[in-house]
């Protein structure tokens, strides 16, 4: 019989249906040393957000079919690790998504009416009617950042609420926008004429302290922000001193950049501000959502069912998704590359699978190629299971052609997306020994290897570009790894790819958009 370790507490219901086919053990509080030496006699892992599954601990667990995080982020499991191991990581997306929406908008009113000053007031037996003095969220505008589906159901209940709603996502057409009923706008308006800001993004290079001193200094001096996404997208520094300044009207955080809080001073400061212990997913529903949710999948794959919320493959039969295993990993860089090339808001991925591709089976290629596309926005939220529900939600076309044309390789992968830095396609291909290979580039032929760090420029071919851009890099302190020049005709227009050993500073790219004969230039992180 096949035996299940519980790790961390998870509602009954979950362990419930475990039981019905296999052994459960619930052993909660486990030092990693603990878990290491007790996960090899298991075929299944549960957790919530407590137990950290490392590599050693995945190493260990020479058993494990399938590890089941009770929740949304999986940032607690080495996903690579399970991957290479071949154990199926799941997590449950949508299960806590209405209590986290409820929460933040639990904390918008509790702020706009002073609800737990107040209440403590009471309790200390006065009666302070004129000190908490309330607002109104009633004709007042909303600025939603991140319209996922937690932000979608924040926009639809403030909708009925009667507030105005703007909404930044730059992964979001203008019309899926108008959809769900907000006015799409860029970061900086939205800061500029909001009077509450509620956050929806993952934490991410892009977004860490995405609140910051010089983004508060643009805010109206009425403006609430409230916070139930991740800690870290507010500088809580700069957002204390600016409360304490009065510059800004109140905050409301449920996350925090360290958790647990330890001395802050944003606990001093009253009335001006709300706390909650991370409570975004901490309803009695939630809970028994996504305990049955994980423990349904975990009871599927040890009957030898595929997941639907599989986080690192897709739902295939163990035959198919060998074959194609190579293929997805081109499909998901080649996304990632394509996206990020196209810039956000992405109305429309081509997939165009060539030569032997073209016979092969083509749905999860089109998947892995969407995952990847979306990878940037979406982090560990987006998997093979619903990458093409994402797309839809943001108003992608997603366009899949076939061409049983072989060209210099026998099969290839063809992508092409349009987006905000307008439409740019790429094309890839698996040497024999499975090394991946960017072989074109809007076109022009290349031959290089992805790489972590990469920069592309758009430049006439004409003597000196490639050592300025070399000497630029340098007075930076960025090493080129390799290079290589892409070109249809002697002194036309050319492509060039840089393998960089070290991630670009803030402001180089638009130094080396400056040099003359270069017409673009972007930077890519895969």
């Amino acid at each position: 019989m096949a035996k299940v370790l519980v790790s961390d507490p998870v509602d009954q219901a979950g362990i419930d249906i475990l039981s019905q086919v296999a052994q459960v053990d619930v052993k909660t509080g486990l030092s990693a040393d603990e878990l290491i030496n007790v996960i090899g006699q298991y075929d299944a892992l549960m957790i919530r957000s407590g137990t950290r599954v490392t590599e050693e601990v995945i190493e260990a667990g020479t058993q494990l079919k399938i590890i089941g995080r009770a929740g949304v982020g999986v940032d607690n499991v080495d996903i690579p690790a399970a991957t290479r191991r071949g154990i199926v990581v799941v997590n449950s997306p949508e299960g806590n998504t209405t209590a986290a929406a409820e929460q933040a908008l639990a904390l918008m009113m509790a702020l706009s009416r002073h609800i737990p000053q107040a209440h403590q007031s009471m309790l200390e037996g006065r009666w302070d009617r004129k000190k908490f003095m309330g607002s109104e969220v009633y004709k007042k505008t909303l600025g939603i950042v991140g319209l996922g589906k937690i932000g979608s159901h924040v926009a639809a209940v403030a909708k009925a609420m009667g507030m105005q709603l703007l909404a930044y996502d730059p992964f979001i057409t203008a019309e899926r926008a108008e959809q769900i009923g907000c006015r799409l706008a860029d970061l900086e308006t939205l800061f500029r004429e909001s009077d509450y800001i509620t956050l929806h993004v993952p934490k991410t290079p892009e977004t860490a302290n995405m609140i910051n001193a010089e983004t508060l200094a643009k805010m109206k001096p009425t403006v609430r922000i409230i916070n139930c996404a991740r800690g870290g997208i507010i500088d809580e520094a700069a957002l204390a001193e600016a409360l304490e300044a009065g510059t800004i009207a109140g905050a409301a955080l449920d996350v925090f950049d360290s958790e647990p809080l330890g001395d802050s001073s944003l606990r001093s400061l009253d009335s001006r501000i709300i706390l909650t212990p991370h409570l975004g997913a901490s309803t009695e529903e939630a809970q028994v959502n996504v305990a049955i949710d994980v423990a349904e999948q975990i009871r599927d794959v040890l009957l030898g069912l595929p997941a639907r919320s599989a986080v690192n493959i897709p739902g295939l039969s163990p035959n198919v998704m060998e074959q194609l295993k190579p293929y997805l990993r081109l499909a998901e860089t080649l996304g990632a590359l394509v996206g990020q090339l196209a810039g956000g808001r992405i109305d429309k991925l081509e997939v165009r699978l060539q030569g032997d591709l073209a016979t092969s089976q083509s749905q999860p290629l089109v998947v892995a190629s969407i995952k990847g596309l979306l990878s940037q926005a979406l982090r560990e939220r987006v998997n093979y299971v619903n990458a093409s529900i994402e797309a839809k939600e943001r108003g992608i076309r997603v366009i899949e052609t076939k061409d049983a044309a072989t060209g210099d390789y026998s099969g290839s992968l063809h992508l092409s997306a349009r987006g905000s830095l307008g439409e740019h396609s790429v094309t890839g291909a698996l040497l024999s020994n499975g090394e991946i290979r960017i072989t074109s580039l809007d076109g022009f032929p290349v031959n290089v290897p992805p790489s972590n760090y990469m920069l592309f420029t758009l430049h006439r071919d004409m003597p000196g570009i490639i050592g300025k851009i070399g000497m630029l890099l340098g007075n930076f302190n960025v090493n080129i790894a390799s290079m290589q020049v892409g070109r249809k005709i002697v002194r036309g227009n050319a492509v060039m790819v840089l393998s960089l050993d070290d991630p670009l500073p803030e402001g180089i790219v638009e130094e080396i958009a400056k040099i003359p004969g270069i017409a673009d230039a972007y930077t890519v992180t895969l």
